[in-house]
């Protein structure tokens, strides 16, 4: 079935309402200049007829000789005047004398206009006397109690002289031919992009490629922008999605890989412990505390992936309160006292009192938690973790640092990427599960926060984050 294009209806539509308007605009317009003309006419007769009666009421006499006279002598080509009683008679008339013969003129309109409302005037009406067509303007005279009438004759010349001037016409014509062409050159360019925008719809429907000659060049106007734009957007959110689909399979590798380190140690030592029934007892506990301890770093594994789906497909979902920072830091110091005392290490808590912030305690705990284990497991053995707090605007700045080894540049950028290990080998010996720092990355973009790594000029690691107040 033919449907006809969005560009071609809008063309079509507006084209129409133009027409309409141009030729109710052309009927005004003439309409207007013919009355205007009519008028014109009509006060000339009328001042004709004014300064008639002027020159009879000086005189002081309206004799027909006298009237004769002043018409004779203020001429006008074809000029009938005539003088009409109440009664409709015709007292007067310059051209037609047998006034017996002549009918009653009380019910002509611009008679019986003159007699009611001072003046009146008809057009184009033919003379019963006289057999020709005339227009007629009549003036009411009060002193005399009858009607001056003047009149001239509707011919070639006086119909020349009525008609409406033609030059709006063209005037009409040439705009209408500038707005089809303009419209012609707008309606193009519309359908143009339409046409593109079509065809990229249809491809991305069937999944065809995006990279062809025809969808490259858009014409330089807003729409063609905007549509340049949205192909832009959908070519990027493709490249996006593939990148998503290589780093979940990436993900999804190092999940494994990470899962089935802990899963083999303790597979392996549960065979031997089972294959050897005849172990000592003191080398079964050794196994099994072995096994404990991987299955402690599996669990752990599994609840840091778990916070990070909570993170990335559920964040509305977390509840936010009021949580005392300082009360926090203060528990995590005591909770990782024992290990800072084996490896000699030092937390300054240097925070000002009243360090709130409007967020979820169990994320907010995952924060300093984990940047405070990480220093434990890679500073370095008597070195200092410190934390400062600033208050900026509606936001607290914090610091953490430490003065230990530090990490080689090249690794910065990339420390909370998950599952990124700067020495591999070591982080699965310290027992990480290389998602900690990517939870406090997570977790602070959640509060509305920013987060940044640099080392420290004197050695160590520094990280800088805010968290709003």
């Amino acid at each position: 079935m033919f449907r006809t294009s969005v560009g071609t209806r809008l063309y079509v539509s507006v084209l129409s309402v133009f027409i309409a308007f141009a030729a109710a605009f052309i009927i005004f317009q003439h309409a207007r200049e013919r009355e205007y003309k009519i008028n014109s006419l009509n006060s000339r007769l009328q001042d004709y007829n004014s300064r008639m009666i002027e020159t009879l009421e000086y005189m002081g006499n309206h004799s027909e000789a006298t009237v004769d006279r002043y018409v004779k002598t203020h001429h006008m080509r074809g000029l009938r005047v005539t003088l009409i009683a109440r009664d409709g008679r015709v007292v007067y008339d310059n051209m037609y004398k047998n006034y017996s013969r002549m009918d009653s003129h009380r019910n002509r309109e611009e008679v019986r206009e003159a007699f009611s409302n001072g003046s009146g005037h008809d057009f184009s009406r033919q003379s019963s006397t006289m057999n020709q067509t005339y227009f007629y303007s009549a003036t009411y005279v009060p002193e005399y109690d009858f009607v001056v009438r003047s009149a001239l004759p509707y011919d070639n010349s006086l119909a020349q002289a009525l008609r409406a001037d033609q030059h709006y016409l063209w005037f009409s014509l040439v705009a209408m031919l500038v707005l089809v062409f303009i419209l012609y050159r707008f309606v193009s360019r519309l359908g143009d992009n339409i046409t593109k925008l079509r065809l990229f719809a249809s491809r991305a429907d069937h999944n065809e490629s995006l990279d062809t000659e025809d969808l490259v060049g858009f014409p330089g106007d807003e729409l063609g922008e905007i549509a340049e734009r949205i192909i832009k957007i959908y070519k990027r959110l493709q490249r996006t999605k593939e990148e998503q689909n290589v780093l979940k399979r990436q993900l999804t590798q190092n999940i494994a890989h990470e899962l089935k380190t802990p899963v083999s140690s303790i597979q392996g030592y549960l065979e031997t412990v089972l294959e050897n029934p005849n172990i000592n007892e003191e080398m079964k506990q050794q196994f099994l505390e072995r096994c404990y301890a991987q299955s402690q770093r599996l669990a752990s594994l599994l609840h840091d992936i778990s916070t990070l789906n909570r993170l990335d497909d559920a964040p509305d979902m977390v509840d936010f309160e009021v949580v005392d920072i300082n009360t926090m830091v203060g528990n995590i110091a005591k909770d990782t006292s024992l290990q800072m005392e084996r490896r000699r290490m030092t937390f300054d808590n240097r925070l000002p009192a009243g360090v709130t912030v409007r967020g979820n305690m169990s994320l907010l705990y995952s924060i300093f938690r984990n940047l405070t284990d990480n220093a434990i497991a890679y500073a370095g053995e008597g070195t200092t973790i410190t934390l400062t707090a600033v208050p900026k605007d509606d936001v607290w700045s914090f610091t953490f640092s430490d003065n230990g080894v530090g990490v080689p540049y090249e690794h910065l950028s990339r420390l909370f990427e998950r599952f990124y290990r700067v020495d591999k080998g070591r982080s699965r010996k310290m027992g990480g599960t290389g998602l900690g720092l990517a939870i406090v990355k997570n977790s602070v973009l959640l509060h509305g926060g920013t987060i940044s790594v640099s080392n420290n000029i004197t050695g160590g690691l520094r990280f800088e984050f805010t968290l709003r107040r």
